[in-house]
């Protein structure tokens, strides 16, 4: 749930109960949310927010992308739409303490709203998710709940799935908290699996509703509507 200091860091000014579960949230302005990305390799969902977020109607923008891989290609991409770029490793830092004190001060430097993650291929310490409680975004490659948390991330979903025999797959774009992969769904779309896909199949399936869906959660949450 969002405490007071978040809608007021977000310039909200109202919360407004509508039904049993859906906000909606006005804001105090029109200027776009601040957006700091967090990447770890191609980036291919980061393209994805990159062209949706050009369009001049777009609710967020995104000032900063922030790799922990110094050679991820989605620092290129970023690069490529003159979006300041920080590449920072684990390997730096003593610690995971130091490493997300330095992610904050860059967040901190950009003066960052909301945090969306694509491809981080980092759990983020409690303490990191509590301070930027309800504005961290993940998306992740399953129908949520289902095939989420702990070692489930990449190719291990899509593997579990056809074991499974799933008639269905797809993608959820969720909040992010301590709990891994729990957080309130902000969106989520299935397609249908086909009899003899491989993982690699659906893979590239679910990567496409990943494209699709991601910018518009975005907008939705940013825009000021959010189930929760």
């Amino acid at each position: 749930m969002y405490s007071p200091q978040t809608f007021m860091s977000m310039n909200y000014s109202a919360i407004v109960t509508f039904g049993s579960n859906i906000l909606i949230l006005t804001h105090m302005n029109h200027t776009p949310l601040r957006i700091a990305v967090l990447i770890s390799g191609g980036g291919t969902n980061l393209q994805s927010l990159i062209d949706s977020s050009a369009m001049p109607d777009f609710p967020a923008k995104i000032v900063t992308v922030i790799s922990n891989k110094r050679d991820a290609y989605g620092l290129t991409r970023a690069k490529n739409a003159g979006i300041k770029t920080h590449a920072i490793t684990k390997k730096e830092f003593p610690n995971t303490d130091a490493f997300e004190l330095r992610l904050n001060a860059l967040l901190d430097e950009h003066n960052i709203d909301v945090i969306c993650l694509a491809g981080f291929m980092r759990i983020l310490s409690p303490g990191f998710t509590q301070k930027w409680e309800s504005r961290i975004l993940n998306i992740h490659p399953s129908l949520l709940p289902k095939y989420g948390g702990q070692g489930m991330y990449g190719m291990h979903v899509h593997n579990a799935v056809v074991a499974a025999g799933e008639k269905e797959s797809g993608a959820t774009v969720h909040l992010v908290t301590a709990d891994c992969d729990e957080g309130p769904i902000i969106l989520q779309k299935s397609v249908p699996l086909e009899e003899g896909d491989t993982a690699e199949d659906v893979a590239a399936r679910v990567l496409k509703i990943e494209h699709e869906i991601y910018p518009q959660a975005l907008k939705t949450f940013a825009s000021g509507f959010i189930k929760t």
